[in-house]
């Protein structure tokens, strides 16, 4: 049965066609035609280095403005998709016809186009000379077929439906018509300005996100890929189906630095997947747990399949927020991934893989984690208050001072790893392949972690940019490859210094090349997507889409989400995850918030954002396509549609965690304490183990279907108690608009009054909408009144907003004048909604208790 297995799995020279034809372009070039190829990658990777980096300001040269920075990069990456991706399947692939270079030459020129005429450009904006009409349609032409090459046909299709309709306005029938865009217009505002094609999805792309993908392709060159396996396995390997859960703390760890679930998926995959077949799991499910797992190392800070950084420019907060706000869901979803894994385990009876590890006794393994917990809490407190108090004294000096430091610690990483015997790459498919043991495996590769707190240390700490933390961790990680190898043979002894330094330049020059050619379906991508948003600010179809969209929903936000949802889930089939994320949230985002605005329920634009994104990420385990389930069965040699299903149903978790942080958004830590937060986690993850158990039929026991039913109360319940404890008492009283103003004088400050607003939209249509009021700081009524910005008057009984302060907290809220103030509420002294909790938990042990009694009876009869 093995043997079947693995004749019917994919070699490794396969899936590596795999995820060239999905990721970095499935041509395999010789010769001069390779090295330009590979030059042109590593060109890339310099020039977005240096470009990151402090030095264009301190040499005073090879300084580029934002439009400048986006057209070279957008060249690269058309040169690069024409050179790796061929035409069709029956195209020749280790050559390159002169149609592509041809193509190829043409297509860079006209994305450098702004940058070669830039000055030019720049004093004729919106009358474009036919030069730049040509230049542009041409270079339209050539970005779309460079999407159907790196990307397949969906997203070209999509963004000529939307090139389409700008031109044919005055002919759509009834609501989709508008006034039509000539083509002049339309090439400037497409390729000529930065609202189009070189808009704000590039410039993400361009700033930030090249960067982090060549930090996880450097990572991963330079070993770190498995030494995060090797830890898994050797941390989780010999639990109950323990392959299967180091799949998904690997996979995990994997997609902090990868933005892509494909590549993600094979990465991990060649040795997860085996391993979990070994142990117990059929073909199907141990392909779908690493899908599984795999897609959900997207929705992980800090990279978040590019999508975090979009998010700081769409949303308006900071890279810091976003990864505050995305981070719980993403953890409590990996939680109960190891969860269902574990009740599959159990279902099957499987055992783990035999543990290398000398026995422990229970005590003295809590004890030797408690301690390691502590000194790492005390490290963490000492480096931050330390560095704290040494900024003042040190002054300028502190940069190098810490550098000193770092590559202090970074020896001494390398001389503690050099005691313990090198990670060796194993054969999952080998019979005897056995666990490795945890303290060699974890020591021998720490100074990986090294670059990551870097990393995390400049967001976080020093709150630099995201480029330019990504750049220092890029300029450590780049030291480490070139040093590692002479050091460790060095410490071991058997120096042979000028091949190991060759080695570590190899690495780094391989790593510099896959960091590129990483990026050029991202870099396609975003341009593509930047077609779709240019064309829905030119034409204004996102009005008419609010409309289609609210008409469809009837008003209903729940039926709207689930409209969005549906959407993402079928623009996902074909588009990569960041393009659908643009086009989605470029489309819906702003219709759900106004939706639900007029619905009374305040809904935060980052909860909306990250709705999208997650339904977009599932796009990729949903079949018919899932490209990652078809990656995972090539491994397993499973069948790809079942494969996607299972992935599916182990992926209910990840789309019914959107629906409930939009209704309840302390899940997205959205004003709450510290306490308050640590609070929530605890609670959100109790609760979605039960959904897990509830969703996969086992708990204790196999649960009987009213136990089921029960199980998913209890986790709605623990998840949004608020539900049930508004039906009890309501959170606010009713207070007549004329009396606004004492309302505001009554209420404690930091509160907030629900108002309802009746009036006219900018283009004249009635609207309606709810605003949630902060109350300001001051004595009395009168005084916060004026504070917030807003003046109020009565007229024939009704209550009218008079005016509102420039720049006021009121303007920004959306008063408006003549707006009429239909109802205010104000808060109400009740019980805290958290004390619903209780009924949910004791729901819980009933259903334990069923179930141990169960377990108990049925261990108990006659075999």
């Amino acid at each position: 049965m093995a043997e079947n297995n693995k004749d019917a799995s994919a070699s490794s020279s396969e899936l590596e066609e795999l995820v060239a034809a999905s990721d970095t372009g499935s041509r395999k070039l010789g010769g001069v035609p390779n090295k330009i190829l590979l030059g042109t990658a590593a060109a890339w990777s310099l020039f977005q280095l240096w470009i990151a980096s402090p030095l264009p300001f301190i040499f005073g040269f090879g300084v580029f403005s934002a439009t400048e920075s986006r057209s070279i990069h957008l060249a690269f990456a058309l040169f690069l998709a024409y050179m790796a991706y061929p035409a069709f399947k029956r195209s020749p692939r280790d050559r390159v016809p002169v149609t592509d270079w041809a193509m190829a030459l043409v297509a860079a020129f006209a994305g450098a186009y702004l940058y070669i005429f830039y000055d030019q450009l720049a004093q004729r904006p919106g009358a474009p000379i036919l030069q730049d009409v040509i230049v542009a349609v041409v270079g339209l032409v050539l970005l779309l077929e460079a999407t159907r090459r790196a990307l397949g046909p969906p997203l070209m299709i999509v963004a000529i439906v939307f090139l389409v309709y700008s031109l044919a306005g005055p002919y759509m029938p009834g609501m989709l018509a508008h006034r039509g865009v000539s083509f002049e217009a339309l090439a400037n505002h497409q390729w000529l300005t930065t609202q189009g094609v070189f808009g704000i999805a590039l410039g993400v792309s361009t700033s930030f996100v090249f960067l982090f993908v060549l930090f996880g392709a450097l990572l991963d060159k330079a070993g770190a890929g498995n030494y995060f396996i090797k830890v898994a396995f050797s941390l989780l390997g010999h639990y109950r189906g323990g392959p299967a859960k180091a799949a998904v703390v690997a996979s995990g760890m994997t997609g902090l630095i990868s933005g892509s679930s494909i590549a993600n998926t094979v990465t991990t995959g060649t040795f997860t997947i085996p391993m979990m077949k070994r142990v117990g799991f059929s073909a199907e499910k141990a392909g779908a747990v690493e899908v599984a797992s795999s897609v959900n190392g997207q929705i992980m800070p800090p990279v978040m399949g590019a999508a975090a950084f979009l998010m700081v420019e769409y949303v308006g907060i900071s890279y810091v927020e976003v990864i505050k706000h995305a981070f719980l869901p993403a953890l409590i979803s990996y939680i109960a991934l190891i969860y269902i894994v574990h009740l599959e385990a159990l279902k099957a009876g499987m055992q783990g893989l035999e543990s290398s590890n000398p026995p422990k006794p229970f005590l003295r393994k809590v004890i030797g984690f408690l301690t390691g917990l502590i000194a790492l809490m005390a490290l963490s407190f000492i480096v931050y208050y330390g560095l704290g108090w040494l900024k003042p004294v040190l002054g300028e000096a502190t940069p190098w001072v810490v550098a000193v430091v770092l590559a202090a610690v970074y020896v001494g990483l390398l001389k503690v790893g050099a005691k313990y015997p090198e990670l060796e790459e194993d054969d999952p498919n080998d019979a005897n392949v056995k666990m490795p043991q945890t303290k060699p495996t974890v020591m021998v590769g720490l100074h990986y972690i090294l670059p990551v707190i870097v990393l995390v240390w400049c967001l976080m700490v020093e709150r630099l940019s995201p480029g330019l933390s990504a750049f220092w961790a890029t300029v450590l990680m780049i030291i480490i490859m070139l040093t590692q190898r002479p050091l460790i043979a060095m410490f071991r002894g058997r120096s042979n210094m000028g091949s190991d330094i060759k080695h570590g330049f190899i690495d780094l020059w391989e790593g510099l090349i896959a960091g590129a050619r990483n990026m050029i379906g991202i870099g396609i991508a975003t341009a593509a997507a930047g077609i779709i948003v240019g064309a829905v600010a030119q034409t204004g179809v996102g009005l008419v889409l609010a409309d289609l969209v609210e008409t469809l929903s009837m008003g209903n936000l729940l039926l709207m989400l689930l409209l969005t949802a549906v959407l993402s889930l079928i623009l996902g089939m074909g588009l990569p995850t960041t393009a659908n994320y643009i086009v989605v949230s470029a489309l819906l985002a702003p219709v759900i918030v106004s939706l639900g605005q007029q619905n009374g329920l305040i809904v935060p634009l980052i909860a909306v954002h990250l709705f999208v994104f997650y339904f977009g990420i599932m796009a990729d385990v949903t079949p018919p396509v899932g490209l990652a389930s078809f990656a995972a069965a090539a491994v397993s040699g499973g069948d790809p549609i079942r494969t996607g299903f299972q992935a599916f149903y182990y992926s209910l978790r990840t789309a019914a965690l959107p629906f409930l942080f939009i209704f309840n958004t302390d899940l997205l830590l959205i004003g709450v304490t510290p306490l308050q937060g640590f609070v929530i986690f605890i609670i959100a993850t109790i609760a979605m183990l039960i959904f897990a158990a509830a969703t996969q039929g086992f708990m204790l026991t196999r649960n009987r279907w009213y136990e089921s039913l029960l199980l998913l109360l209890v986790a709605f319940t623990l998840f949004r108690p608020g539900f049930w404890m508004d039906m009890i008492h309501d959170p606010y009283r009713d207070v007549a608009p004329s009396q606004f103003e004492q309302a505001m004088g009554n209420v404690d400050e930091g509160s907030n009054l629900r108002v309802r607003i009746e009036g006219l939209d900018a283009y004249g249509n009635p609207t309606s909408f709810v605003v949630l009021v902060p109350v300001p700081d001051g004595e009395t009524g009168a005084e916060r009144m004026e504070n917030l910005g807003l003046q109020l008057m009565e007229e024939d009984g009704r209550t009218l907003v008079d005016m509102t302060t420039f720049g006021s907290q009121a303007e920004e809220l959306g008063f408006e004048f003549d707006q009429e103030i239909v109802s205010v509420r104000a808060p109400v002294e009740r019980w805290a909604k958290e004390w619903m909790w209780i009924p949910g938990l004791a729901v819980f042990a009933l259903v334990v208790l069923l179930q141990q009694r169960r377990r108990k009876n049925a261990a108990a009869a006659p075999a």
